[in-house]
């Protein structure tokens, strides 16, 4: 009779969101009450498909942070699997090491979280001639610079053996390193299947050996943005295995980019955005869309989005809310004026562009001046919300140096709507 499972990771309940709080607090209610739903669906998913064991390869909650009624609504579903008879198998990882909750939860007897020693778990098979194995081990510590596959166990002959790991793998990035292995490392451990957690991006390595990484089931902001899923697995009675993707997202985040080129009329622009959020929404199975909206292009609309952005955003906000389950997390105006001459007399705020971007922006001693403001700022942030000055030099220099050529162009914007008043 074939074994089946579902292996999900990262499920980061209740996450803080706070880098989304900063700019959006409803927003940031809405994805962190998402994550719980989709853990939700997925307990739902094991009790559909009537699998026998439930994996979660590590991060259930975010550090510290957690609260007990999060654990308590935990324990609640894993107790419906319980009664269902449907196992789980838990491997900690780095956000969990931190969380006391997470040590000291009381779980259902058919719960197994693997501790600090490895161990190899029979879960299907007649007594002494166990069918299929799954080995485990947690780390104590939020990090483990070095690779715990030393410690496992290794495989029982006979069965299939299959590994819960929580990974960075080769590294990712975003993603602190831990207990780093390769590819290639996992296939030499003689395992069937790793199930693993920690990279929040689905990644699949086929061949002898399966290698699953499911990535996060709930993307919490917009560099987690795509479909999120579960894999659900079976081994078959002779041995093999097959996997299926299954889509979890109860809020999909997606990039939207919008062409202005060559709109010089205010409505015609509003309906092509109105065009471009339903065009996304409907390639979104989620029940519910959040964008970040980019609009480009050359457009004599430019300096009139800039100088009346907040009539832009209710605009593009209604719009989003007609298309249904739609929200606009960021808008991003990325257009200039169409080409004129930047020494033409007539035209002096293009002068005064260009010596902006030549002489103020452009200058070593400004940006030098600018980077170290921002690592002022940088450094009073909460840690989870540093990432969103870049993740090294290069990404602070960029974030700061796109600001100021931001703050130049509204400027201009507001300098070129008095002066068009001027003239009427």
């Amino acid at each position: 009779m074939a074994f089946r499972f579902v292996h999900a990771a990262d499920i980061h309940l209740d996450s803080p969101l706070r880098s989304l709080a900063l700019r959006d607090p409803e927003l940031a209610d809405l994805i962190g009450n998402a994550t719980r739903q989709a853990f939700t669906g997925i307990i739902d998913l094991c009790l559909a498909e009537e699998v026998d064991a439930l994996f979660l390869a590590g991060d259930l909650y975010d550090g510290d942070q957690t609260s007990m009624k999060t654990a308590r609504y935990f324990a609640n579903q894993l107790h419906r699997l319980d009664q269902a008879g449907i196992r789980v198998l838990i491997v900690r990882g780095n956000h969990d090491a931190l969380s006391r909750i997470t040590k000291e939860l009381v779980l259902p007897d058919s719960v197994k979280v693997f501790s600090g020693r490895a161990e190899a778990i029979p879960v299907e098979g007649a007594a002494g001639e166990p069918r299929v194995v799954i080995h485990g081990l947690s780390f104590a510590q939020p990090h483990a610079p070095d690779s715990l596959l030393g410690r496992y166990k290794p495989p029982i002959e006979g069965a299939v053996n299959v590994g819960i790991l929580h990974t960075s793998l080769a590294g990712a990035p975003g993603h602190d390193p831990y207990a780093p292995c390769s590819v290639a490392d996992l296939r030499a451990t003689g395992f069937r299947y790793w199930a693993l957690g920690h990279v929040h991006k689905r990644f699949v390595a086929d061949g002898p050996c399966t290698i699953v990484m499911p990535g996060n089931p709930q993307g919490r902001d917009i560099n987690e943005a795509g479909a999120r899923s579960v894999t659900l697995g079976t081994i078959a009675d002779d041995g093999s295995i097959r996997i299926e993707e299954r889509r979890t997202s109860v809020a999909q985040f997606e990039r939207t980019v919008v062409d202005a080129g060559g709109l010089a009329d205010w409505r015609e622009l509003i309906a092509t955005i109105a065009k471009a959020l339903e065009k996304t929404r409907a390639s979104v199975a989620a029940g519910h869309l959040v964008v970040r909206l980019q609009i480009v292009g050359k457009t004599p609309l430019a300096w009139h989005m800039r100088s009346d952005l907040d009539l832009l955003r209710t605009e593009v906000e209604h719009r989003a809310a007609a298309t249904g389950a739609c929200s606009v997390e960021k808008l991003e105006i990325d257009c200039q004026p169409p080409d004129v001459s930047p020494v033409s007399p007539s035209d002096p705020i293009a002068e005064l562009r260009r010596l902006i971007e030549s002489e103020i922006v452009g200058s070593d001693a400004f940006q030098q001046d600018a980077i170290e403001i921002g690592e002022e700022l940088r450094g009073q942030l909460p840690q989870e919300c540093r990432h969103l000055f870049g993740a090294d030099e290069a990404g602070l220099k960029s974030f700061v140096l796109s600001l100021a050529q931001e703050g130049a162009d509204d400027v201009l914007a507001r300098l070129h709507a008095q002066a068009k008043a001027g003239q009427g």
